[in-house]
């Protein structure tokens, strides 16, 4: 059964390539394939980590700026920050808006 948000937007059975853009639009995502509980892919924003660290703001000649990266919470309940998808999640179709 398919299920719809507000906005008649798809929320279950995505494509990686919609998963990306339900993370750029704030959203946690999570592939039912996936046989770890609790486990999410969400986006930290590069620039949110800058004004938590008090970095990036032009005070040092060069200062290169924090880039966005994906993180996964895990089924240990930890975070990792820079998750990267394996081919298999890549063509799976089986991903998931969670939140």
């Amino acid at each position: 059964m398919e299920i719809r948000v507000e906005n008649s937007e798809k929320t279950n059975n995505l494509t990686f390539g919609q998963a990306i853009e339900a993370l750029k639009n704030g959203k946690s995502v999570a592939r039912k394939g996936w046989n770890g509980k609790g486990m999410f892919l969400y986006l930290i924003k590069g620039g949110e980590i800058a004004s938590a660290l008090k970095y990036g703001f032009g005070e040092y000649e060069n200062e290169p700026t924090i880039t966005d990266s994906i993180a996964m919470k895990t089924a240990q309940n930890t975070i990792v920050v820079g998750w990267l998808a394996s081919q298999t999640d890549m063509l799976a179709e089986d991903w998931e808006i969670i939140k």
